[in-house]
């Protein structure tokens, strides 16, 4: 249901129960429902997602951990190297953006807290997936697939796996072009106590990440600040 208010970007009843094939008065009754909670507003008749996920989903964020660790080593890294840092999770087999903060020639991509994106199309997830076991790996490709982000993406199991051994061997993850064309990245995980916690990214134009020299020095930057929040993260804040 809310995934619907939000793809049809409001909507009555009838609009709701088309799209869902539930009958309209289901329809009525899951609407009055959400709009009980706050959720969700009456404008006339149209059915809109209200702000209240707005203040769920920044509280939700802040009562993260790694998010709470993060924050300023996030902040540095993003000053020191000019570029677009990012902090992700996985949940429910997805790579979930927690915080980017973007630097003085950074890229701007559209991104924000709470954007889901494929673990395998970015070194971000991809430094997440080389953490996991190979049963819960295999699970979530069954379960989401590998379907073409871009051209560029990965889409067989086969070659995935080689790559994420490859990443577990070097200590992190680099693409470029899978997730947006134009784009590369280069990202580590974040481990603490032996379970992978996130990762921590840069994401710049493809052109500066294939360049080996700058690609080194981005590297650098991301092991130090990854051992500044494991530190963190292990000692408090």
């Amino acid at each position: 249901m809310i995934d619907v208010l939000w793809k049809l970007d409001g909507a009555g009843p009838t609009e709701v129960a088309n799209e869902m094939d539930i009958p309209q008065s289901t329809a009525h009754i899951y609407l009055q429902t959400l709009q009980s909670t706050g959720y969700v507003v009456n404008a006339s008749g149209t059915y809109e997602l209200s702000h209240a996920f707005l203040s769920m989903g920044s509280r939700i964020k802040h009562r993260n951990k790694i998010y709470q660790v993060s924050q300023q080593p996030l902040q540095d890294l993003a000053d020191e190297t000019g570029e677009l840092a990012t902090i992700v999770i996985e949940e429910e087999g997805e790579c979930v953006f927690l915080h980017n903060v973007s630097g003085e020639k950074s890229i701007e991509l559209g991104l924000y807290a709470g954007l889901t994106t494929p673990l395998y199309s970015h070194a971000a997830g991809k430094a997440i997936l080389s953490q996991l076991p190979l049963d819960r790996v295999n699970e979530i490709v069954d379960r989401q697939g590998l379907s073409p982000v871009t051209s560029e993406t990965i889409t067989d199991r086969e070659t995935l796996l080689k790559e994420l051994e490859m990443v577990r061997s070097d200590g992190y993850a680099v693409d470029w072009d899978q997730q947006i064309e134009g784009m590369g990245t280069i990202g580590v995980p974040i481990v603490v106590d032996d379970q992978v916690r996130g990762s921590i990214s840069i994401a710049c134009p493809t052109e500066r990440v294939k360049d080996k020299s700058y690609r080194a020095k981005l590297l650098n930057k991301l092991r130090e600040t990854n051992e500044t929040i494991t530190i963190k993260y292990q000692y408090g804040s």
